[in-house]
């Protein structure tokens, strides 16, 4: 089986959800329409993942498993057709507007 490689620095979030998605269709993961919940379940189970590293100090693991994290995200959010960048926009601006820590004393 010949080895191909991504490019992946110098990509736009949304092209990097194209990226994700292609890759997790060419491997048979949207043969049919994905249960939504089943794949926000699948993110945070790598998140899981990602806490059990950092729990036991397995940096190269705990690295990995943030990347599946992301991936797995980006992924559902090419799927859906989700313009990521303009909804982390609208979110970022919202954000900014709030009070300091949203107006809570704790």
């Amino acid at each position: 089986m010949e080895s191909t490689t991504v490019e992946i620095k110098g990509k736009s979030l949304n092209e990097l959800c194209e990226i994700c998605h292609s890759i997790a269709v060419s491997k048979g993961f949207w043969e049919k329409e994905r249960n939504t919940g089943e794949a926000l379940m699948l993110i945070v189970t790598e998140l899981a993942e990602a806490m059990e590293a950092h729990r036991i100090q397995d940096h190269e693991n705990f690295r990995e498993e943030i990347a599946d994290s992301f991936i797995r995200l980006m992924d559902l959010c090419g799927g859906m057709k989700i313009d990521i960048e303009a909804e982390i926009e609208k979110k970022a601006n919202k954000n900014k507007n709030r009070p300091y820590k949203h107006g809570k004393i704790c």
